[in-house]
């Protein structure tokens, strides 16, 4: 899935490249998560990493592409859970539930950026804003799928596809408006315990399909 965010600035990779950037987006998630993307200034951002602007001009146009590379990752994340091969074997049911905890674990694994979308959809360009509503409904046009052939299978229950879809990944959606990382629950627990709810959103129905294997929890941009 093409990026819709700008290419960085520099025009050739050196060493330690990758971990300057994402010293960079480490510092400016912080910042916009604590205080919102408005209040947020590359000022912040330089002092944070204790660096001069131009250090985060080499790497990033400006303070939105900082803030829509953090976005996009989780969002292909996210949203390309069903476009792997690793499932191809199951049947439809446990593909779909299967993908659905993917989702989860994803969107916990990557707050606060995850959340972001949620947060402040203004702040992205239309091109962005574009590419995001493309995966998205790649994803839910997949899950729909899964959806209704895991329901003729028997192995769903629900009524209307696409409000069921919209509501199992809910769960994790709102998650920005009140999950806690250093909560009760450690992150894993709390992927279980969301899954398990998505899970009766979609009707599944028992025997419930073996966990999935967590997919690596990449946070490089």
């Amino acid at each position: 899935m093409n990026s819709p965010v700008s290419k960085p600035r520099q025009r050739a990779p050196t060493a330690g490249t990758d971990q300057k950037r994402e010293a960079i987006l480490r510092a400016a998630e912080v910042l916009f998560h604590t205080q919102g993307y408005e209040r947020t200034t590359i000022e912040q951002i330089v002092a944070a990493l204790g660096v001069t602007k131009p250090y985060v001009y080499y790497y990033f146009h400006n303070k939105q592409e900082i803030f829509e590379t953090l976005s996009w990752l989780p969002t292909v994340e996210c949203f390309t859970v069903f476009d792997g091969d690793e499932d191809a074997h199951l049947p439809p049911h446990e593909r779909a539930a299967r993908g659905l905890e993917r989702l989860i674990r994803a969107t916990v694994l990557h707050y606060p950026a995850a959340f972001f979308a949620y947060r402040e959809p203004q702040a992205f360009r239309p091109e962005f804003k574009l590419a995001q509503k493309k995966i998205a409904n790649h994803f839910y046009d997949r899950f729909c799928e899964l959806l209704e052939a895991g329901r003729r299978s028997g192995h769903l229950q629900f009524n209307e596809t696409r409000i069921t879809a919209l509501a199992a990944c809910s769960l994790p959606g709102f998650l920005y408006s009140w999950y806690q990382p250093d909560g009760r629950l450690p992150a894993e627990a709390m992927v279980q315990e969301l899954t398990s709810l998505a899970w009766r959103v979609i009707g599944l129905q028992p025997a419930s399909p073996p966990p999935s294997t967590p997919r690596s929890a990449r946070r490089s941009s």
